[in-house]
């Protein structure tokens, strides 16, 4: 793998020595390392493990300085080829995030710290992997930040064995007792109280050092003299020494006999913890953030309540008075961070996290149209997954409300999203709304079969990098991928296909499929027979109507009441099939009837029961509506009628199929409304009931 670290700088911190560890293991496992930064003391080491370092500004928070730096690093990343760009800051974590967009890397962000909820920290949350140290640091990504729990991985800091020694703390024990505070100068590190709690044992012990060992940035030099001045203040100053920005950490807890962690805020993790307990230094910490993940309190160190001084000096009495507890608390704290903080654990899970970002993806389909359509879609979706297998891709399928029952029990899909664009998703603020949703869920690939303005908007808003679809003219410059829709005179399955075409999917098997469920089953079971239905009787089902918006489609009431007398006479029992809105109408042709009982189903079925109920037909009539399509899907032998709509682009695949359709003049029109309606007038009852019994032969 080519790996490419961003961080601000690489001088001395728990940031920058994860780098360095990390950069170091990346080499030495045949890995390509590149990092990042604007330099500092750790780069010549850097360069001195085998990774290569770019010397760039990424630490200035400035947009204009951000905005920049994107191609820069952009061009980075294609002339290194590299596979991951891995963020370990905010304002790096920007730069690489647009830089990844122009790109085919994938972004990886890790959580240092315990960011403010605010618009520049957002950034962190947007990688198709988030590393965080602490379960603290995981649990405050996915509640302020709203980043979902598959996309976090816990990747605790490490610490290298082979810098740390272990020292029994018994045996270094000398007549002055060593007490050291290690982390930058800054009022998040606790450094007043930790001074005052130092005042109180001073009285106890008489040969106590206190070593303060990091520096303040220039913002935070007035701090600094502020715990200058109480250090004199309470008389420590002969027994204190500042000792400044520190290389050689290793080196200076060989000498101290205690750590004292002496954080007030959440800390994310806390580095200077396991180090200490690496060297066999045992560590009083206050019980904040990650430390808590670390620390078990008693057993492998002691840990007090933040801003207490008192505590904090109780503390540090004990393990001054108890040698054997100060040994068994380092011992079992080196046990532990060989167990689960040694940097080769840290590599491996960083590692595999890696590999998980480029070896498994999400792809979302977007189909929201109408119940037809969705069923049509089918083969498509069975075709992708037979593409894209459940071992390394996740597939999510967006569609509307009124379609998700078809899509319930469907095997090709992982995950079925649902809006309604009609109602609570209505309008622009919807689709924002969803838009965020899917931004979450970190989709690498968008497949949109829907190909309106709604869905390419939704594909773009997901932040996608791969969109395929149809070039048209409903904002499809939306897309990146597209293909021309020319309208070409094919088969609505084949006309999806073409848009897989580009995703290296053929069209070989066109079956459409529906997946009732055995309530299903039962249900139709206990409408049929309560009929009195024989069992050798010839069933044909009849769909009364297409939809409230298409009434061209409707074949004439007196046409349907003649048909189903025909039927009734040759013994074959007639179900009709409908809606709700449907009832009115049906009850309107069994009032017409004379000599023929049929089934009414009008409104008494699910779609998966009415997929059921099809099933049992042993024929199916139906204008060109959804009714057609399932009937498709469950196999049963089918009349189409077509009237206002072309069957060359509508037609539902089939082996058993006879399609009637007048090619008159002004056909086909697609006018939901037209007064003499002449193309379905012209569909004689005698000529689809030739059609019947000619399938049922």
């Amino acid at each position: 793998m080519k790996i490419l670290q961003v961080v601000p700088e690489l001088n001395v911190g728990g940031v920058e020595t994860g780098t360095l560890d990390l950069s170091k293991y990346l080499v030495r496992l045949g890995h390509k390392s590149v990092v990042v930064s604007s330099g500092g003391s750790l780069t010549k080491e850097l360069e001195a493990k085998g990774a290569k370092h770019y010397a760039l500004p990424v630490n200035k928070k400035s947009v204009i300085s951000i905005l920049k730096l994107i191609p820069i690093l952009t061009e980075i990343i294609k002339k290194e080829e590299i596979d991951i760009v891995h963020a370990r800051s905010r304002v790096p974590a920007w730069i690489a995030y647009f830089a990844c967009r122009r790109t085919k890397a994938v972004f990886i962000s890790t959580c240092h710290g315990y960011y403010k909820k605010h618009f520049f920290s957002i950034v962190m949350g947007w990688a198709k992997k988030v590393i965080v140290l602490s379960n603290v640091i995981a649990r405050h990504m996915i509640e302020d930040f709203s980043v979902p729990h598959d996309r976090i991985k816990l990747v605790p800091r490490s610490v290298d064995l082979e810098k740390f020694k272990y020292l029994d703390p018994k045996e270094k024990r000398k007549e002055t007792f060593n007490v050291g505070i290690i982390g930058r100068i800054t009022p998040l590190k606790g450094h007043l109280h930790f001074i005052k709690a130092m005042a109180r044992i001073s009285r106890v012990i008489p040969r106590l050092k206190i070593w303060i060992v990091g520096d303040a940035s220039s913002s935070k030099e007035a701090y600094k003299e502020e715990v200058q001045v109480l250090v004199r203040r309470l008389g420590l100053w002969h027994c204190t020494e500042f000792l400044g920005t520190q290389r050689d950490i290793p080196g200076i807890l060989a000498h101290l006999d205690l750590v004292v962690l002496a954080t007030t805020t959440h800390e994310a993790f806390g580095r200077v913890i396991v180090e200490a307990q690496a060297s066999g230094v045992p560590v009083v910490a206050t019980k904040v953030g990650g430390v808590i993940d670390i620390i078990e309190d008693g057993k492998n160190g002691l840990l007090v309540p933040p801003a207490d001084p008192k505590s904090m000096s109780d503390a540090i009495m004990r393990i001054f008075k108890d040698t054997d507890l100060a040994k068994e608390l380092a011992e079992n704290a080196y046990n532990k961070v060989k167990e689960k903080y040694n940097v080769e654990l840290m590599v491996k899970n960083t590692l595999d996290v890696y590999r998980e970002a480029l070896s498994n993806f999400n792809i979302l389909i977007i189909k929201l149209s109408s119940l037809g359509d969705i069923i049509l879609s089918t083969a498509a979706l069975r075709a992708i997954r037979e593409k894209y297998p459940r071992q390394n891709y996740k597939i999510s399928l967006l569609t509307g409300e009124e379609s998700k029952d078809v899509l319930l029990r469907c095997p090709y899909i992982d995950e079925l999203l649902v809006c309604d664009l009609k109602n609570k998703d209505k309008g622009l603020q919807g689709l924002w709304k969803i838009g965020s949703i899917l931004r979450k869920k970190y989709f690498d690939t968008i497949i949109d079969l829907q190909n309106s303005r709604a869905s390419h908007i939704l594909a773009y808003l997901s932040g996608s990098l791969n969109r395929y679809g149809y070039k048209n003219k409903k904002l499809s410059f939306l897309l990146n991928y597209t293909i021309k829709d020319e309208k070409p005179l094919i088969d609505p399955v084949a006309h999806q296909f073409k848009v897989l075409k580009m995703l290296g999917i053929d069209l070989l098997d066109n079956r459409l499929e529906l997946w009732p469920s055995p309530e299903d089953l039962k249900a139709v079971d206990e409408l049929l027979n309560a009929q009195w239905l024989s069992q050798t009787q010839k069933i044909v089902g009849i769909n009364i109507s297409a939809s409230k918006r298409w009434s061209t489609k409707t074949w004439p009431l007196e046409y349907l009441v003649d048909l189903c007398e025909e039927l009734g006479l040759k013994d074959i029992r007639v179900v009709i099939t409908g809606t709700n809105e449907d009832v009115p109408f049906a009850n309107t042709l069994i009032n017409s009837l004379k000599n023929t009982k049929v089934i009414n189903a009008c409104g008494k079925t699910s779609v998966n029961e009415l997929a059921v109920l099809i099933k049992k037909c042993d024929v199916f009539v139906s204008a060109d509506s959804s009714p057609l399509h399932i009937a498709s899907a469950a196999g049963t032998p089918f009349v189409a009628l077509f009237g206002p709509t072309d069957p060359r682009r509508h037609l539902p695949p089939g082996k058993n199929q006879i399609v009637i359709n007048k090619n008159l003049k002004c056909s086909p029109c697609y006018k939901s409304k037209c007064r003499p309606k002449r193309c379905m007038m012209q569909i004689d009852p005698q000529e689809v009931l030739e059609a019947v019994e000619k399938l049922l032969k």
